[in-house]
């Protein structure tokens, strides 16, 4: 390659390194350093001579070549001969040196030159920067900067040079007067030091290992003296950090004696930089150093230091340390290790210090001083072995500290503690105490909440490092095993620990098994000799509390139960078998459930009946006794958690039931009565559970101790009840007498059957009924509640023995008086519910009520309930009362509803006749209609309960009628719809059960089964999520049911509240009216033929206002009816309605269509109709602009409007079918009518109608494709979105073309028809259907069917016809079709080659062809029909054609360049073998190959597809290969490498070809497009690249070089980047 080609391209890269694109200067750079390491020399010798040739380039250009210089200069120093490295040295030293002012990118790019040559040359470098390095005169900023650089890049080679250099520098030190100098000095004597003593390390890798340190040390202090002395106190703080860490690397190199003289001035500098500086982390490593060398050397002078720089460094670690910002890290960690320094040579000064600074009350300074504590005992461990016990004593004063970040710190210590045998010393236990302290942190924050300082230590986060701790200590240190066992014990009882229940029972399992399994004699505990555990009862019920709770303190009921396995011979000797077979399945329930899913009542019966089977098999009634005395004495402890408090008095009850000392028992119920708090409603209830239980075994025990206290100084307003009360001067006497009624419910309901019954009266009764006339909320309460257990325990004792309560009466009317006193608008307490239970459990009791008292009960009871405000509602907060949760507020609306039941129940149990049920049933009745949905909601369940209570009770005596169930199927029947799904599924109960009564009514059997009737039930899953036609099958099916059922007298009330029922005001309702009344209509309507004109006057009112589709469908079968006898009148009046129509009319039209009879006469009608009416009249637009639009002539419009409503009625299918071709013909053509006319104005407002002319007529041929069932058709132009294509004026034919495509496809065999009907509107004046017809033909003529149907002939002829039709659209589709028969009947192509070729031909050359749209379409079809074509019909014309495409491979436009490329490849198969054709091949061969990269991807496409076929032509096996391997659609190309390689076959095979090749690549060089710019680029760059010497005369490469440097200005910066790379290939 000729020089000066290289040199014009270097020349030009150079030129462009300082482009403006980031990427085009990367590669500029790349492409020189390509040059540079095939040629080092000549590159660089033209980067130099281009530097001296323009002295005045801006300083970036400038930077960009010294760094090209550096990266050659570095890659290849090898090969540079000694000259050009001498000349470069001179240049960069030049280029350093030249301006006076510190250029930093400029100078830096100089001096990097010489550090990369430093590392081979360095004598050559020295021998050059040295003569600007001289003494007495101050050299530059960047020689001195290089000097030091070199020293780290090359160490053995600069530091024989450093003692000379030193001697140089020291009187310079004292000339430089500014501070960039000082600071270049300063950083060069800091790399020296350095660089000297990594020297001095690697001795024996050293060239000379003579060097010592003495050599440098005086030369070094010299240099020392001036830096500390003078520089150190500098004010730019940038040069005092710089001087300082000089000063830390030189101490190392200095004389000890020197040192030690400059230690008590030294340090104190030192110190005082912290204040002056930011930057600390620098500081503390030149400060480290310094100590570091001190300690080395043994200086006695440090220890005078001592004081002042324990002080400083404390604060250095007191300072916060941020993780996001690593110098606070790196200074933390140099600080530390200066304190190691220290405490190897000062140990007892050190710990003083430390632990005196732990006193110091200041969080930061605490943090500071524990993170040196915990740094020295984890790493001078033998120094500090002699301090524990005073670590120990000082540590506890942080302990103490409130903050939760000195905290952490604390808890970090201990670890580090445990760790090295501290806590098995004295007051270890206090550190052990500590943890658990913090185990039992409650939480900062609330869910969701989150902290605002970022270094907040939260309780959550301190608590979670404390269990992981102790889990840790557990776990990891073995020593600690005896320290925790048993002592962590003491720490389960005390309430303030509750919190860490969960880690240390996890700690006390693993503990007590190791010791259990190695069977170690202290797994067994003395519980007298360790005095402050707590006893085995105390743990044992406070682990069993636990457990009772599982889900509290972070879920610590599993290991609560756990741990009492592994204690339990400690518990008891006696408990281990049975709670190795207990506890497992109870672990087992736990892991399975959720705390929301487990059910408590269940789980606490459990746990109650393992604390009587323990206390059964221990049976040692002391041990007993004991467990009750001390569980009672526990009670206290429970005060702020009194759910746990409640089940341990029923854990107290069932002891006692276990204990045989009468006394005791006596002494613990005393003492429970008098220390309850009972102004608390869970503890009353507690107390009485507890005391119940008691009872159990010991009723007369129980019951005369309750005597007693109930006759007690507690009751009477005296001051002897506070010392009676201990002290609970707030205790109201009505909430102590509320716990004695409880207590006495509790009693009757425990005690046994046997000996209760005479009791009640004389003793319990007694009792409470004195209390009957209270205003107190807490009392009625209790009243309530025990009257309805008193209730309960006579029932159970009933069944033994027969018994007349007397008192039933009476205590009913207490109850209600306690419902009338409640407020109706809310419910705040359980007085409902608790009073309805208490009623229905004396109910069963005789005597019965009369019928007004059962009259006043139901009446008070049930409207007390039903008018209760919906759940959700929230009531108003009044002054007295809080407002109850949402989640109780459902509990308790839950159980006051099944309390309601269970009344009406037990009501109608007394009396199960009709006439019972209508007594029952006529308080509920007025609500079934309510307008609220809570209330019907409640009245129609329980009318379903009753009625199904009624069922199951029934016993029919004699022949009875059943005189309601009219009435009740009135009422009932339309809830079936109503919108609350719970009252739908409620009415079909109930009209199931009213049904099957009848059934029983009519001496039915019971076992009899009615299968309508039976029927009824899966309705009810029907009804969950009706939708309509699911509703109107379940109503139709409900009314055959009924009317089946129901005696004619009863139907006329049936149908009249129906009628009622299509105005209901849920709108469901009237939906089910509508549809029963439809039904019934339809079974018995023949009548009232006479009202018809009256009905429609009524629908025509109604359905304005009614919504409901399914009602409006219903008045549309009647209007069926009517236009059965008129149809014509019927037509008429639809028709002339405004358009669009309203729902009205549009239900009217859909209705007709459901009479295939009807609809057949209006389809034929509207047909005819709509072939002799104009489609639309041109209206000018306005008088001024000119222009007419299409205006669409009413009748058509309103017809084809109504055609659709019909067609959407599915009974309209057979119609449909049976005139398919006909209508689908009308309606396509109607279509093409349609396409981009407006509307018709309004008549009356003179409005245009809303209405979407070309839409309504796309929408009724869909729903025609519906009906005919051709669903394969519908899915696929669904998916094609063709409908939305066929209503617009610009995409009409695509969506013709996708329904005829879809209709080959789908419905072939309905196309004969469809042809024929169609054919006609081919010669129609509109052009709008002559062009929709042609598309829909031509599109047909892609399938093959039509070949197979014999349309073939038909359909060719009428395309020849149209290719002279006015219109160009219709040119255009008819070119279109004639190039379609080679896809769907290529064997016919040949039939028609002579006029296929003839059309194809004139449409290439068609001039009346505004978007070149028929010469796309011929050539495309011109591809298609050649596939098929036989040679002998084509071989003349194959060059004709191609020259004809050839012009168009350029075209701007993409589909044409698209269409004309692959028409080249389709004619390949003509040319094989024909030398002027592999010519014409070569031609545009590379036109091809730079349109791979082409911005259309459609083109790439065809680019592939073209060069695979004419592959074999090339005359090249490799390129044919190739081009067959690489060019697959699916795969993406890597243009480069495919380009690189190609070039390489072409050079190997077409040697010759080169110079034509080259020359047409670089006139793509002007192309249009950058992406082909920028591949032209490539082509030659990897041309060059591959070629050989021998070839190169065959290319221009005066025009190539000129062609790059003009792309490498190019404005694109993609082809820039392209032309600097094929710049790298020029060597």
């Amino acid at each position: 390659m000729d020089e000066t080609d290289v040199e014009q391209v270097t020349l030009a890269l150079l030129d462009a390194a300082n482009d403006k694109d980031s990427e085009v200067q990367e590669q500029v750079r790349k492409s020189m350093l390509t040059l540079g390491k095939q040629q080092p020399d000549r590159v660089l010798a033209m980067c130099q001579d281009y530097l001296l040739k323009h002295p005045k380039l801006v300083v970036s250009h400038r930077v960009v070549i010294l760094q090209t210089i550096e990266l050659i200069a570095s890659c290849r120093i090898d090969d540079i001969c000694s000259t050009r490295i001498k000349s470069i040295i001179s240049l960069a030293s030049d280029e350093m040196t030249r301006s006076k002012e510190v250029i930093p990118d400029w100078q830096q790019a100089a001096s990097n030159i010489l550090v990369a040559v430093g590392n081979k040359h360095i004598n050559d470098i020295m021998e050059e920067i040295l003569t600007k390095f001289q003494p007495g005169v101050l050299p530059h900023f960047f020689v001195v900067q290089t000097l030091a650089n070199l020293s780290i890049s090359n160490v053995y080679g600069m530091v024989p040079f450093l003692n000379a250099i030193l001697g140089t520098m020291l009187p310079m030190l004292s000339m430089a007067k500014q501070d960039n100098m000082k600071w270049v000095f300063s950083s060069a004597l800091c790399h020296f030091s350095d660089s000297i003593l990594e020297y001095l390390a690697n001795l024996d890798k050293a060239p000379d290992p003579t060097v010592r340190k003495d050599t440098f040390s005086s030369e070094i202090y010299a240099a020392f003296d001036i830096l500390f002395s003078n520089w150190l106190q500098s004010r730019e703080s940038k040069l005092r950090l710089t001087v300082a860490e000089a000063v830390g690397s030189m101490c190392h190199l200095m004389a000890s004696d020197k040192l030690e003289e400059q230690i008590p001035k030294l340090i104190p500098a030192i110190l005082s930089l912290y204040k002056k500086n930011n930057e600390h982390y620098v500081i503390s490593k030149s400060l480290c150093q310094v100590l570091d060398a001190s300690v080395n050397m043994g200086s006695r002078v440090l220890e005078t230091q001592l004081d002042s720089l324990l002080f400083a460094l404390h604060q250095q670690v007191s300072a916060p340390t941020d993780y996001n910002n690593p110098p606070t890290v790196k200074n933390h960690n140099e600080v530390l290790r200066c304190f190691s320094l220290l405490a190897n040579s000062f140990p007892d000064r050190l710990v003083m210090f430390v632990l005196q600074k732990l006193e110091n009350s200041n969080e930061r300074s605490r943090m500071g001083s524990l993170a040196v504590l915990r740094h020295l005992i984890n790493s001078t461990t033998s120094t500090m072995e002699t301090k524990k016990l005073l670590i120990l004593a000082s540590i506890r004063q942080p302990m103490a500290d409130h903050s939760n970040k000195v905290k952490k710190r604390v808890v970090q210590v201990i670890s580090a503690m445990a760790h090295h045998g501290y806590l098995e010393l004295e007051g270890g236990e206090l550190l052990v105490r500590f943890i658990v302290q913090h185990c039992a942190l409650p939480d900062t924050y609330q869910r969701g909440e989150r902290p605002t300082d970022p270094e907040e230590v939260t309780n959550e986060a301190l608590r979670a490092m404390c269990d992981s701790t102790l889990h840790l200590l557990t776990t990891t240190v073995g020593r600690l095993a005896d320290v925790l066992w048993p002592k962590l014990l003491y720490y389960l009882t005390p309430a303030q620990y509750s919190n860490a229940t969960t880690p240390l029972c996890k700690s006390l399992i693993v503990l007590g098994n190791k010791k259990k399994n190695n069977q170690e004699p202290s797994f067994n505990i003395d519980f007298t000799q360790e005095v402050n555990l707590p006893s085995p009862q105390t743990l044992m019920i406070r682990l069993l509390v636990n457990a009772a709770f599982p889900f509290n303190s972070r879920g610590h009921g599993a290991p609560s139960l756990s741990v009492l396995e592994v204690l339990s011979t400690n518990i008891h000797p006696k408990t281990e078998i049975l709670w190795e077979k207990e506890i497992p399945p109870l672990l087992s329930i736990l892991e399975e459930s959720t705390e929301q899913s487990l059910d408590k009542k269940y789980w606490d019966e459990k746990l109650l009946k393992l604390l009587s089977k323990t206390l059964a098999t221990i049976a040692d009634d002391k041990w007993v006794c004991q467990l009750a005395a001390e569980a009672t004495r526990y009670l206290s402890t429970y005060n702020n958690s009194l759910e746990e408090k409640s089940f341990l008095y029923r854990c107290i009850g069932v002891t006692l039931q276990q204990c045989f000392n009468k006394e005791v028992v006596k002494k613990q119920l005393q003492e429970i009565l008098l220390t309850a708090r009972h102004n608390d409603a869970v503890e009353r209830e507690g107390v009485a559970m507890g005391i119940g239980l008691c009872a159990n075994s010991h009723l007369e025990g129980t019951l005369a101790k309750l005597d007693e206290f109930g006759k007690s100084d507690a009751f009477k307003k005296s001051p002897s009840i506070f010392n009676l009360l201990k002290d609970r001067n707030d205790v109201e006497v009505e909430k102590v007498k509320s716990t004695l009624i409880l207590c006495y419910g509790q009693v009757a309901l425990n005690a046994p059957p046997e000996t209760i019954l005479h009791r009640i009266d004389q003793d319990i009764l007694r009792c409470i009924s004195k209390h009957f006339n209270t205003k107190d909320l807490t009392m009625k309460l209790s009243l309530i509640q025990s009257v309805g257990l008193i209730g309960i325990a006579i029932s159970e004792c009933v069944k033994k023995q027969g018994y007349i309560f007397s008192r039933k009466q009476e205590l009913i009317n207490v109850m209600l008086d306690f419902i009338k006193a409640e407020p109706a608008d809310s419910l705040r307490t359980p007085v409902r519910h608790l009073v309805m239970t208490t009623c229905a459990n004396l109910m069963p009791l005789d005597p019965a009520l009369s019928e007004n008292e059962s009259f006043d009960l139901l009446k008070v009871c049930v409207n007390s309930v039903f008018s209760l405000p919906p759940e959700t509602h929230t009531p108003e907060k009044t002054k007295e009362e809080e407002i109850l949760d949402p989640k109780q507020r459902k509990a308790l609306y839950k159980d006051t509803l099944a309390a309601l039941q269970e009344l009406l129940k037990s009501v109608l149990a007394k009396d199960p006749t009709p006439d019972g049920l209508q007594s029952v049933f006529k308080h509920i009745e007025s609500w079934l209609s309510s307008g609220q949905d809570h209330e019907r909601e409640r009245a129609v369940t329980a009318t379903a309960h009753i009625l199904a209570y009624y069922l199951d009770n029934l016993t029919v005596k004699n022949m009875v009628s059943f005189h309601n169930l009219g009435a009740l199927l009135g009422r009932l029947s339309p809830r079936c719809s109503d919108p609350h799904p719970a009252v739908r599924a409620a009415a079909v109960d109930c009209i199931y059960t009213l049904l099957y009564i009848q059934l029983r009514y009519e001496g039915f059997s019971l076992d009899y089964k009615d299968e309508g009737v039976d029927g009824l039930l899966p309705l009810k899953d029907r009804l969950q999520n009706p939708d309509h036609s699911i509703l109107y099958k379940t109503c139709s099916d409900l009314t055959k049911v009924m009317s089946k059922r129901l005696p004619q007298q009863q139907l006329t009330t049936l149908v009249f509240m129906l009628f009622e029922g299509l105005v209901d005001s849920q709108t469901n309702c009237c939906r089910a009216s509508s549809v029963i009344l439809n039904t019934l209509l339809k079974n018995r309507g023949g009548g009232m033929q006479e009202l018809v004109p009256e009905m429609l006057e009524v629908l025509h009112v109604r359905l304005q206002s009614i919504t409901e589709e399914q009602v409006r469908v219903a008045v549309g079968q009647t209007v069926l009816i009517l236009a059965s006898q008129h149809l014509q009148t019927v037509i008429n009046t639809l028709v002339n309605q405004p358009l669009p129509y309203d729902s009205w009319t549009s239900e009217m039209w859909m209705a007709l269509g459901a009479d295939p009879i009807v609809a057949n006469q209006i389809i034929e009608m509207v047909m005819e109709k709509l072939v002799v009416m104009a489609p639309y009249v041109d209206k000018k637009e306005s008088m001024i602009r000119g222009g007419t639009t299409k205006v669409a002539t009413n009748q058509p419009l309103a017809m084809t409007c109504g055609l659709k409503e019909l067609l959407l009625n599915g009974q309209s299918q057979e119609p449909a079918v049976s005139l398919f071709p006909q209508l689908f013909s009308c309606l396509t053509v109607r279509l093409g009518a349609s396409v981009g006319v407006s509307a018709p104005r309004d008549s009356n407002t003179k409005h245009t109608a809303a209405v979407h002319v070309a839409g309504v007529a796309a929408d009724a041929l869909r729903i025609l494709l519906a009906r005919a069932q051709l669903d394969e058709v519908m899915k696929r132009l669904d998916e094609d979105n063709a409908w939305d294509a066929m209503r617009e004026p610009n995409t009409h034919i695509t969506g013709v073309t996708l329904l005829a495509r879809a209709m080959a496809k789908h419905a072939g065999p309905r196309l004969p028809a469809i042809v024929e009907c169609l054919c006609p509107s081919l010669n129609n004046i509109y052009e709008c259907q002559r062009i929709t017809v042609t598309a829909f033909f031509s599109e047909l003529l892609n399938h093959h069917v039509v070949t197979e149907l014999m349309l073939i002939d038909v359909l060719m002829n009428n395309m020849m016809e149209r290719i002279s039709d006015p219109c160009c659209t219709v040119r255009m589709l008819a070119v279109r079709g004639l190039g379609n028969i080679a896809v769907g009947s290529p064997e016919k192509v040949n039939k028609y080659a002579k006029e296929l070729l003839a059309a194809m031909s004139s449409g290439m050359e068609e001039k009346d062809d505004p978007g070149k749209l028929i010469t796309l379409e011929a050539m495309s079809g011109l591809s298609k029909v050649l596939l098929y074509l036989d040679k002998k019909n084509v071989h003349l014309l194959v060059v004709y054609i191609f020259m004809k495409i050839k012009p168009f491979l350029e075209s701007e436009n993409d589909e044409i360049r698209c269409a004309s490329i692959h028409l080249m490849g389709n004619l390949s198969k003509f040319g094989s073998g024909e030398p002027v054709f592999k010519d014409q091949i070569h031609n545009v061969l590379v036109s091809l190959l730079l349109h791979l990269v082409d911005p259309n991807p459609h083109v790439v496409k065809a680019c592939k597809y073209a060069m695979r076929v004419c592959a074999p032509v090339v005359g090249s096996e490799q390129i044919t290969t190739m081009f067959q391997n690489h060019l697959h659609d699916d795969k993406s190309l890597h243009y480069g490498e495919f380009i690189n390689d190609l070039t390489k076959y072409l050079i190997q095979d077409f040697p010759g070809m080169l110079n034509f090749y080259h020359i047409s690549v670089i006139q793509f060089f002007k192309s249009n497009w950058p992406e082909v710019r920028a591949g032209a680029a490539m082509f030659i760059g990897f041309l060059l690249g591959n070629l050989q010497e021998e070839h190169l005369s065959h290319l221009n490469m005066g025009t190539i070089t000129k062609g790059l440097v003009m792309l490498l200005q190019d404005p694109d910066p993609v082809v820039r980047v392209k032309a600097a790379e094929a710049m790298g290939h020029f060597h």
